[in-house]
């Protein structure tokens, strides 16, 4: 047992997924969540990244989408994704960043964790305003020289997550396991709030 005054226990197979618009710095804040609860944090574009560096079968299927500049089909990214959520790592939990974003992908995940017994623990929603998002990533475009990302560009992003992925959040939330944390802030103050909200479920 621990006094409560200690950093957060390790969590046996906590299973997390993590969502929120682009800006609400998703990425930082599972890098931190991973480390905090001992558990693997998983990114579909990682699971790309290291098949196609791999050359795995999977691998070069996906390399000949990204080289054409199109989308990896949702069959080709749920086998990627049920190939990774199989290693021995995931065994004691995972966190997952990017994957499900359609309600198809919802059902395979559910397919790939029941096929193991398990389910997801908790789907965290990191939340901001939208006005703030567009404001940070307008910023960060300027720092880094990315001219394409204009302020049209990122509106139709966070229009585009706002439509697909509300549906999954509603599906999520009908089953209990939504927690709605504010995004927006100092990144230990969000890590520390996403703590505290899983603490209290």
């Amino acid at each position: 047992m621990t006094d409560g005054q200690s950093e957060p226990a390790v969590t046996s197979s906590l299973r997390l997924l993590l969502i929120g618009p682009p800006g609400a710095g998703k990425g930082t804040q599972a890098a931190r969540l991973s480390e905090t609860y001992g558990i693997p944090a998983i990114s579909t574009g990682d699971i790309f990244r290291e098949n196609v560096k791999n050359g795995t079968e999977l691998g070069v299927k996906a390399k000949e989408y990204m080289d054409a500049g199109q989308y990896v089909p949702d069959s080709l990214t749920n086998d990627l994704v049920r190939d990774r959520l199989s290693q021995p790592d995931v065994v004691d939990g995972f966190l997952l960043d990017g994957y499900p974003r359609t309600l198809q992908q919802v059902e395979e995940l559910d397919d790939i964790l029941g096929a193991n017994a398990s389910s997801l623990d908790a789907v965290i929603v990191l939340t901001a305003d939208t006005e703030e998002v567009v404001s940070r990533l307008l910023k960060r475009s300027a720092e880094q020289g990315r001219s394409d990302d204009t302020e049209e560009v990122i509106r139709h992003r966070l229009d585009v997550y706002a439509e697909q992925t509300a549906p999954l959040i509603d599906v999520y939330a009908g089953r209990g396991l939504v927690v709605n944390v504010d995004g927006l802030g100092e990144i230990d103050e969000v890590t520390g709030r996403i703590i505290a909200a899983l603490a209290s479920r």
